[in-house]
């Protein structure tokens, strides 16, 4: 393998010392402009690349910004980075992406290999609690934002949406359009607390509306995904015709596009025998064929605000921590609108 050129390389092709080259590369009002050219010259002789990861280590500093999610394969998360992406970038921040996989063991090592890089600090989208998390990395001084979870602590930034909120409005409208019996799809046997928040809010809907406990039905599901829902719907069709629900509630759209290509596929009409609202309003919900319900979530604006709140705490001493929650949104389309 061909060596890369090092610094040293650099100035011995300029016929420089090496305290000039790193001159020319971060204070170049230092040096002469005909040395300088000669250095910029090597440089570009020699494609030399700074060794940036070195060069923070020695000045303790990073410009490397860490972001833990559940699954960077839904959506909602990919819209979510985009917004932390455009203040990064403009902070000429880097920003790398760990995707737990809904796992806490998997979280846990992206957690100690980020402090250990010694990250500016970390956007943490929590599979479970995150009082250790947080603590950890406060001892070592890396600052962590909450994002999509509402955090506990006014200690501690975090920025969420109202999901108590989100999963009343879904069913209320269920109801509230003649439906007697909701199924809610997305409750895990490893409770998540955004889908705990919004089983909370079903429930309000239901007793608000002066409905049974009962008529609420809990659609069990092995994944927050598309393979989730068409689980659910096979355990939806299970249910004996006169008790099966006639709407349900999903706790992401990624669960509503597989209980809808599943209750499709078996000759069920949407909305007709079985309505479908989803959560978060990801692109595809209004371009399926039979655009998809959905209470939408700010996602852009979630990322953005936890990317300013966290370079704030890791660059202003006078920082203030916040805890913003966004309200979400119902948007009814063809799926739940008779």
């Amino acid at each position: 393998m061909t060596r890369q050129p090092d610094i040293r390389d650099v100035a011995d092709h300029a016929g420089v010392s090496v305290g000039t080259v790193s001159n020319v590369l971060n204070r170049p009002d230092l040096v002469a402009a005909g040395t300088r050219q000669r250095v910029e010259d090597a440089v570009n002789a020699l494609r030399y690349v700074r060794n940036e990861s070195a060069r923070q280590l020695r000045r303790g500093q990073s410009r490397t910004i860490g972001l833990i999610v559940p699954d960077i394969g839904n959506p909602f998360f990919t819209d979510v980075a985009r917004g932390i992406e455009d203040v990064t970038s403009a902070a000429d921040a880097l920003l790398i992406v760990c995707d737990s996989d809904n796992g806490a063991d998997k979280e846990e090592r992206y957690l100690t290999m980020l402090a250990e890089q010694q990250v500016l600090g970390v956007l943490h989208v929590p599979v479970g609690s995150p009082a250790g998390a947080i603590t950890r990395l406060r001892e070592r001084g890396i600052p962590l934002v909450l994002l999509d979870y509402k955090g506990a602590s006014r200690k501690q930034c975090s920025v969420s949406v109202n999901d108590v909120a989100g999963g009343e409005m879904a069913v209320r409208h269920l109801l509230d359009i003649g439906h007697k019996r909701v199924g809610f799809v997305g409750a895990e046997s490893k409770p998540v607390p955004q889908v705990v928040d919004r089983l909370a809010g079903a429930r309000k809907a239901m007793a608000d509306r002066k409905r049974p406990a009962s008529a609420l039905v809990i659609l069990p599901t092995p994944s927050l995904n598309i393979a989730g829902g068409i689980a659910a719907a096979r355990s939806l069709l299970d249910i004996a015709p006169l008790r099966r629900p006639t709407a349900v509630s999903c706790v992401n759209d990624l669960l509503a596009i597989g209980m809808m290509q599943e209750l499709l596929s078996r000759g069920m009409r949407i909305p007709g025998d079985v309505a479908v609202v989803g959560y978060d309003d990801i692109g595809f919900a209004e371009a399926l064929a039979v655009p998809l319900s959905s209470v939408r979530q700010p996602r852009h604006q979630l990322g953005r605000r936890a990317a300013e709140l966290l370079i704030d705490e890791a660059t202003n001493e006078d920082h203030r921590h916040e805890r913003v929650v966004f309200e979400p949104e119902l948007i009814v389309r063809e799926s739940s609108n008779r």
